[in-house]
């Protein structure tokens, strides 16, 4: 269990602590972007292999006591919560983003802000964030604990961490943008900033979704072992 105590702050660290931050913005000033992103992607390849790694290893052994257990009411929420995620992470990967890496420039774009935008300006973080929020809803053993909470801790303060990023990289483009949308879903919607258009987001990109969302829950048992159906 300490591997993947280990493996779990090392990830939070480069992301939150060197990613997100100032630092960031000297070691970029001293090595260039190019070679601060290559090892920045190494960093954070080798992060989440150990991670992953650690957790397999951590799974039913003596410290991994188990402080809730999966119910017939928590499987059917996870259903659904696992399609709302991907719901935002499949448009939100297939869409035009300035918050993705290397897509600042579509902040030059006067229809920058449409579809899956509208409802939020970090729709794959979102969907990162429900995706592990509903597996710790049904699997409360403490190395299944550790690993979603870490991911879904790393998601909702990497949507923080961006937005300061792109505030101090693009200054007034970037609060333009900001005025116009929202962090948290369907903020921007509720104040009256923005509107829903299904049309916009693509009906293909809802469809593969689903899709995927279908296709992940039927092969879950051949992929990883657990039953996520009824």
């Amino acid at each position: 269990m300490l591997n993947l105590a280990a493996a779990a702050a090392f990830f939070l660290a480069i992301h939150l602590l060197v990613s997100g931050t100032r630092l960031r913005d000297t070691l970029t000033g001293r090595i260039g972007v190019g070679a601060y992103m290559g090892l920045f992607s190494l960093s954070s390849v080798a992060g989440l292999v150990w991670l992953g790694l650690a957790f397999a290893q951590a799974r039913g052994t003596p410290g991994d006591s188990v402080w809730w257990d999966l119910t017939p009411l928590t499987r059917l929420v996870q259903i659904g919560l696992q399609l709302l995620a991907m719901l935002l992470i499949v448009p939100g990967l297939t869409t035009a983003n300035p918050t993705s890496v290397a897509q600042e420039g579509a902040l030059d774009r006067p229809d920058v802000v449409n579809g899956m935008l509208r409802i939020t300006r970090h729709p794959f973080l979102w969907g990162v964030a429900i995706w592990a929020a509903g597996h710790l809803l049904v699997n409360g053993d403490a190395a299944s604990v550790l690993l979603f909470a870490t991911l879904l801790a790393l998601a909702l303060a990497g949507t923080l961490s961006i937005d300061a990023k792109r505030r101090r990289a693009l200054g007034a483009k970037w609060d333009a943008f900001a005025a116009q949308t929202g962090n948290v879903p369907f903020a921007a919607i509720l104040q009256g900033r923005q509107r829903v258009s299904l049309s916009e987001i693509g009906w293909w990109r809802i469809a593969l979704a689903v899709g995927v969302w279908a296709a992940l829950a039927w092969a879950h048992p051949i992929l990883f072992g657990v039953r996520a159906l009824p």
